[in-house]
């Protein structure tokens, strides 16, 4: 998944050497750099492991549900809908509009 898009691991950042020059980086900034550079890529397999997990039973989650019937039927809602409406002109209109 990941895997196929990133070129880096924390194991190839760590074990990467550089050629030293004359007036190069002072080599141990760049491997306090290089260290921190680790941690953030174990943090982010670590995160997309995580969410994906989570997706996956979120999907299972999902299929399940959309398996199971619907406990209520459609003229339970209705009748609800219709009483809920009724309630409504009363409250607003008072007992005037069944006069």
């Amino acid at each position: 998944m990941i895997s196929d898009k990133v070129k880096l691991n924390a194991k190839d950042i760590l074990e990467k050497e550089f050629k030293t020059a004359m007036r190069g980086y002072k080599p141990e900034d760049v491997d306090k750099f290089l260290d921190d550079i680790i941690k953030d890529y174990e943090a982010f397999h670590q995160e997309v492991d995580d969410l994906q997990q989570e997706n996956l039973r979120l999907r299972k989650q999902l299929e399940e549900a959309s398996r199971r019937p619907s406990t209520q039927a459609a003229g339970t809602t209705n009748f609800d809908i219709l009483k809920r409406l009724s309630n409504l002109e009363k409250h607003v209109f008072g007992n005037k509009l069944y006069d």
